[in-house]
């Protein structure tokens, strides 16, 4: 009988964990400012600029995306430029896709989770929403043709801190030649599909209504 207690105590504690985690987002209005922060698949290299992500999530959504995409940027760059962003924008919502540079240059693992996790936090702290965005590494399997597939250091913090995650969209657009400029950017189809599926993600966890 005790043990069976304690069963159904220690399932009902999981229970309210796991609704925790799975806590919907506040939806963002129409109108209100959201931040792209990134490196040059945000900013749209490939494409024009109005053909970006950004602007086309902007139309999709009827927030107001700023295109935060500096092309080059790895995550502690990302880092150092998201306060003065903060304050100028004062989002609403901070969409965070960044990394892919720290894998091409080697950067430890360590050190990509930890500026990410500073990125999270720094935005929270300024009242800001934050929507990950699943980043592929590169793999030799990908090299010879094999299916693109996100680093998991995206799904792990997203789930630790407890926040939305964009998963395979990048993975999706880089994986078809239809849809990329070049083995590591999209074109104006790629950055539409994107997105739409960033739009769809964003409805599905009660960011977008």
């Amino acid at each position: 009988m005790r043990r069976r207690t304690w069963l159904l105590a220690a399932s009902a504690l999981l229970v309210a964990c796991s609704k925790r985690r799975a806590a919907k987002s506040q939806a963002v209005p129409a109108g209100a400012v959201v931040i792209a922060l990134g490196d040059s698949i945000t900013h749209g290299a490939g494409a024009a600029p109005e053909a970006a992500y950004p602007a086309q999530l902007a139309a999709l959504t009827g927030w107001v995306v700023i295109n935060a995409g500096v092309p080059g940027d790895t995550s502690a760059q990302a880092l150092a430029r998201l306060p003065a962003l903060l304050a100028e924008h004062r989002p609403a919502l901070v969409i965070v896709s960044i990394g892919g540079n720290d894998f091409l240059q080697h950067r430890p693992d360590a050190d990509t989770e930890s500026n990410l996790r500073r990125i999270v936090a720094g935005a929270r702290e300024a009242g800001a929403q934050v929507m990950l965005v699943g980043v592929p590494r590169p793999t030799l399997a990908a090299a010879v043709g094999a299916a693109l597939s996100d680093h998991p250091v995206y799904e792990r913090l997203a789930t630790d801190m407890v926040v939305p995650l964009h998963a395979g969209g990048w993975a999706r657009v880089l994986g078809d030649d239809k849809l990329k400029s070049d083995a590591i950017h999209g074109n104006a189809a790629g950055y539409s599909a994107f997105a739409e599926g960033l739009a769809a993600t964003s409805r599905d966890s009660g960011l977008l209504r």
